[in-house]
């Protein structure tokens, strides 16, 4: 019965509505009409339209700005080889939108390239991001050849020492409130294939020494990572020589830009041993009891070791020897 009643009520509460509804178009049948906006064109509409939506994306920009807007934070220096390949422009791309969404970062890109190339210049211009576009060419004695295993050679090496070697330039150079920010700023190397939380950069940003975290998908385990015991670094859990000096993956560590700059030998040594080269890096810089671990003591992974797959370019290549290959001025 309680059923029923309601089911009715809804009914006559639905109707009463629709007629007054009804009621309210007869009356306005009436009523005379501003036609005002009907001598307006269709285009004319559009770039209203137009008008009004780019002033709404500003006023987002601008909140956004001002959200992500923290002057008094000490800044990150984000130190990224990059090389020339199909899918650099893609990995760059999804890195820079991440970066994006970090306060105060100064990313520095460095090309192994002789010159700067069209297609890195044009994509840090329009990034908008604050970035310093660098290059430094591998001798082609320590280059990795097309089919060599990625683990032959270590890469990036002489990019990543160019970037320190325009952080120290940098540093001699500034004076007064520059040099104080300097002092407070962080480093961090970050490669253009890796995957990275945002929460990452917040953990790396008040680091005095040199701070650390796990990384996933590394070494051929779920992850690799600093192990904490009453809130020092004890060891390292990884599958291969953990009697290594640092046996960290590059992603794994931040440092302190002021330690950089009082230690002018400390870079990487392209001639190390494999799985050697952020050993021959830190032990310029700190000792295992210096680390300072991150991520809750090391147990949360914020940063993998993501790898795109390298494209198979059969049909175009098939294409290309018929001479309809794909247009060589379209930039992917």
């Amino acid at each position: 019965m309680r059923v029923r009643l309601k089911l009715k009520t809804v009914f006559v509460f639905y109707f009463m509505v629709s007629l007054l509804g009804l009621m309210y178009a007869l009356m306005q049948l009436g009523q005379r009409c501003d036609c005002r906006d009907h001598g307006v064109s269709k285009d004319q509409q559009i770039s209203q339209l137009r008008g009004e939506l780019q002033k709404l994306q500003e006023h987002i920009k601008t909140s956004e700005l001002s959200k992500i807007s923290k002057p008094d934070v000490p800044a990150i220096y984000v130190i990224t080889p990059t090389y020339a390949r199909l899918v650099q422009k893609a990995e760059l791309s999804r890195l820079s939108h991440t970066f994006l969404h970090v306060p105060r970062l100064h990313w520095i890109v460095v090309e192994d390239a002789a010159q700067p190339t069209p297609l890195v210049t044009d994509f840090l211009a329009a990034s908008g991001l604050t970035y310093t576009h660098l290059h430094k060419l591998t001798p082609k004695d320590k280059k990795l050849q097309e089919n060599d295993p990625s683990w032959l050679k270590p890469r990036g090496v002489e990019q990543r020492n160019e970037g320190l070697r325009w952080l120290r330039e940098m540093g001699a150079a500034a004076e007064g409130k520059e040099a104080a920010a300097l002092e407070e700023a962080v480093v961090y190397f970050a490669d253009d294939d890796n995957t990275y939380s945002l929460q990452l950069f917040e953990e790396m940003r008040y680091t005095h020494r040199v701070s650390v975290w796990p990384v996933g998908l590394v070494g051929g385990m779920k992850f690799e990572s600093p192990v904490v015991q009453d809130g020092r670094v004890v060891r390292f859990h990884t599958g291969w020589r953990p009697n290594r000096p640092f046996p960290m993956d590059m992603a794994g560590f931040a440092v302190s830009l002021r330690l950089i700059l009082s230690n002018p030998e400390a870079c990487f040594d392209g001639d190390a041993q494999m799985g050697f080269l952020e050993s021959s890096f830190l032990q310029h810089l700190v000792t295992m009891d210096d680390l300072e671990p991150k991520a809750d003591l090391c147990t949360k992974v914020l940063v993998w070791h993501t790898r795109t797959e390298k494209p198979k370019m059969k049909r175009e290549d098939a294409l290309q020897k018929q001479g309809l290959g794909s247009d060589p001025d379209v930039e992917v």
